[in-house]
């Protein structure tokens, strides 16, 4: 079955672009387009699909908004920015991919299968920076179903699919998130994601 695509960005001649190269190959398909980020929500209502390839630069204010959109599909962000915190805030929000658009196609293709295949695709500059970040985090111990939780969530999953995947109730799955951030001092999920990085829970090609 195809991996079914929304594109989203205002430059109708990036996108035709971008939708003749998608078309080209054998397991995507795009299911809708969009112009406008007012119609976005709406598109993604109307439509099956399984990620949305969104322009950082749509709207200015769009990048608020990519909270909202992930909690509807598996976000990619395509940006022109080559700012590593451009792309650790977009990830912060629940984007699961950022890809530079000065990127080979051969790499957008990489990062689409794997946020479809439910990870986290980053570029190795964002990588890095976590890794350094990373390398001066306390050390702590935590319990193997907490390591478990985490490997899920540098993994991108949702709560109900880690509830799923460890066979928990989600409401379990959240005081176990809660009680990793407390011990980890972290704020959020990229935090995890890091940690997942520095203790070798997670590799950045996984």
């Amino acid at each position: 079955m195809p991996i079914r695509i929304v594109l989203a960005d205002d430059h109708a001649l990036f996108r035709q672009g971008l939708r003749s190269l998608l078309r080209q190959q054998p397991d995507l398909e795009v299911v809708a387009e969009v112009e406008r980020a007012s119609e976005l929500l709406n598109t993604l209502a109307a439509v099956s699909c399984d990620l949305l390839l969104l322009d950082l630069q749509m709207e200015r204010w769009m990048v608020n908004d990519i909270e909202t959109l992930a909690g509807v599909t598996r976000v990619i962000v395509l940006t022109a920015s080559e700012r590593i915190e451009d792309g650790l805030a977009v990830l912060r929000l629940g984007a699961r991919g950022v890809v530079q658009k000065r990127f080979a196609v051969e790499t957008l293709m990489e990062a689409i299968h794997a946020v479809a295949d439910g990870l986290v695709w980053m570029p190795a500059t964002i990588q890095a920076e976590l890794a350094a970040q990373l390398r001066s985090a306390p050390t702590v111990k935590l319990t193997a179903r907490e390591n478990e939780i985490v490997r899920c969530v540098a993994l991108g999953m949702r709560n109900a699919e880690i509830a799923e995947q460890c066979q928990i109730s989600e409401a379990t799955v959240k005081t176990h998130i809660n009680n990793i951030f407390q011990k980890l001092e972290c704020r959020d999920r990229v935090e995890l994601t890091r940690y997942a990085f520095r203790t070798g829970l997670l590799s950045p090609r996984e």
